[in-house]
């Protein structure tokens, strides 16, 4: 396997909770949800060239 990087990374706690409970429906760690998630946002980047979200930075109401 590949050597990782290891990088820091500050989430609210409500964010930190909501991958958390996310991460253990998905039977993952937390670190390794995050990864899944930015693999797969990387993924379909290269597949359309654009991000999983037409409006990936525009503001939604999440509560988080």
């Amino acid at each position: 396997m590949a050597e990782k990087k290891q990088i820091p990374l500050r989430l609210s706690a409500k964010l930190y909770d909501a991958i958390a409970a996310w991460a253990e429906d998905d039977f993952r760690s937390v670190n390794g949800q995050i990864e899944y998630l930015l693999t797969e946002c990387v993924k379909q980047r290269k597949k359309n060239g654009k991000y999983v979200s037409e409006e990936l930075d525009k503001g939604i109401d999440l509560d988080i």
